[in-house]
C-alpha cells in the first residue's frame, strides 16, 4: 500500500455546474490547478462540500476521474466513496482505485443509523474491498450516528489500509480520544475549520478544509505553521479568518462557500436540489462583508 503524507491542508472541492446543471470541466480544471499551485497538500473530491448526495452514480465516477487527471499525481486525490448502503460504498471505492484515487474518504452509513457494530462491518468490508487508505468520515450532524472511539480503534486494528479519520463530530475532546487510543499511528484530521489549529496542538494531522476552496494558500500557510509549532503566527492568522469560517455555515454546506466561488468566478451559483441559493439575503451580505475582509489580506484566488 502506498504510502501518503496526510498532513497538512486537504480542500474539500466544490462540484462546479455549467448553467444547464451539467459538470463543468472547464471550471474545476482551473480550480484543481489554482489549489494546487497555491500549496494545498491534497484533493477531496465527492464529500459533502461536493454534493454528492445528489450527484448521479456516473457523475460520481466522472468527478473522481477528472480530480486525477488534473491533479495528475502532485496532490494525493482523497476520494469520497461512502453511502449508506455497503455495497455501494464497495463499488464507488474500487472505482475510484481503477482510476487512480490515492485514497477514499468514507462517510458513516447515513439515515439508517446503524449500531457500532454495523458501523464496523460496514467499513472493513469496503476497506477488504481495495489496497488504498480509507478515511473514515465522521459526521454525526449529517448522519445522525458517531463512530464511537472504541470502534475506530478496533478498525484501525483490523484494517492496516484504514489510516486515518476525518473528525466532524464537533467534538475536539472527541478527536483527543483518537488520537490518545491510536497512539498517535492514526491520521486525525479536522472537519471543521475553526477546529482545525486546536487539533493540531492536540497532535492531529491538519484538516479536510471548505474554506480553502477560495484561500488556498493562507490557510495552508497557517496550518504549516502550526504544525512547525509556530502558534503565534497561525493563531494570529486563525483570528483573521474567524468570520469567514462561521460565514461558511450561515446556512447549509456547501451554498455559502459555493456562493463566494461565484462570486469570483470559479462556478456557477448553481446548486443541485434540494441544496439551492442563500434563502436569507442578509446573510449573502454577511458573507460578502467577510469575504472583502480576506480580499484585503490577499487571500482570495482569482481567475
Amino acid at each position: 500500500m502506498r504510502e501518503i503524507n496526510f498532513k497538512g491542508v486537504h480542500t474539500a472541492l466544490i462540484t462546479p455546474f455549467t448553467k444547464k446543471d451539467n459538470l463543468d470541466e472547464e471550471r474545476l480544471e482551473e480550480l484543481i490547478e489554482a489549489q494546487i499551485t497555491s500549496g494545498v497538500n491534497g484533493l477531496v473530491p465527492c464529500g459533502t462540500t461536493g454534493e454528492s448526495p445528489t450527484l448521479s452514480h456516473d457523475e460520481h465516477d466522472q468527478m473522481i476521474a477528472m480530480t486525477v487527471k488534473f491533479a495528475n499525481g502532485r496532490v494525493p486525490v482523497i476520494a469520497g466513496t461512502g453511502s449508506n448502503a455497503t455495497s455501494e460504498a464497495v463499488r464507488l471505492s474500487r472505482h475510484a482505485q481503477q482510476v487512480g484515487a490515492d485514497a477514499v474518504l468514507l462517510v458513516n452509513p447515513y439515515y439508517n443509523k446503524p449500531t457500532q457494530k454495523g458501523l464496523y462491518y460496514h467499513f472493513k468490508a469496503i476497506a477488504d474491498s481495495v489496497d488504498i487508505p480509507c478515511i473514515l468520515y465522521n459526521i454525526k450532524g449529517r448522519t445522525g450516528v458517531n463512530i464511537e472511539t472504541e470502534t475506530v480503534k478496533a478498525l484501525s486494528d483490523a484494517c492496516s489500509n484504514i489510516v486515518g479519520v476525518k473528525e466532524a463530530s464537533g467534538s475536539l475532546e472527541q478527536m483527543r480520544s483518537v488520537i490518545d487510543a491510536t497512539h498517535g499511528k492514526f491520521h486525525v484530521l479536522s472537519g471543521d475549520d475553526n477546529l482545525s489549529i486546536p487539533l493540531v496542538e492536540s497532535g492531529g494531522d491538519g484538516v479536510v478544509s471548505v474554506a480553502s476552496n477560495i484561500a488556498p494558500g493562507y490557510i495552508s500557510k497557517m496550518i504549516h505553521l502550526a504544525l512547525e509549532g509556530k502558534w503565534e503566527q497561525a493563531r494570529e492568522m486563525e483570528a483573521n479568518l474567524s468570520g469567514f469560517f462561521k460565514a461558511c455555515f450561515l446556512e447549509t454546506n456547501p451554498i455559502p462557500i459555493k456562493t463566494a466561488m461565484a462570486r469570483y468566478g470559479w462556478c456557477e451559483e448553481s446548486f443541485r436540489l434540494p441544496i439551492c441559493t442563500f434563502e436569507r439575503e442578509e446573510n449573502r451580505n454577511a458573507l460578502y462583508e467577510e469575504l472583502d475582509k480576506l480580499e484585503a489580506l490577499g487571500a482570495i484566488i482569482r481567475r
